[in-house]
């Protein structure tokens, strides 16, 4: 199973325009949850969702606008480092894709309790 923990760099496209989003995700087994800051006025949201194997779905709803959660579905690549698929609300659909930025925060939460341990004092 793919581990999408860390934070990415995405866009997704509504009628043919580009709207850039950051995302923060973090996976527990198969579960995933983050947040999403999209580059525009809906501004941010919530995420959860779930990976089977190289697949992702999740929904996003937004914390600033009362409107329905978005369904992403997609697939990761094989190193872990894009994803892309397509959303959907109601009859409306448009391509996603995200990079993954190089930071990971298992890692970094990793090292953090390395760094804090009594054992290393």
């Amino acid at each position: 199973m793919a581990d999408i923990s860390g934070v990415w760099l995405g866009t997704y496209w509504q009628e043919g325009l580009p709207t850039r989003f950051e995302s923060t995700l973090v996976q527990g087994g198969n579960t995933v949850t983050g947040r999403i800051l999209d580059d525009g006025r809906l501004g941010e949201a919530q995420v959860a969702g779930e990976v089977m194997g190289r697949s992702v779905r999740f929904t996003k709803t937004y914390l600033t606008v009362a409107q329905g959660a978005i369904a992403y579905t997609g697939t990761i690549t094989e190193d872990e480092s894009f994803m892309a698929g397509v959303w959907y609300l109601g009859s409306a659909s448009g391509p996603w894709e995200a990079r993954r930025t190089g930071d990971n925060l298992t890692v970094a939460q990793s090292i953090q309790a390395a760094q804090t341990s009594p054992l290393l004092r």
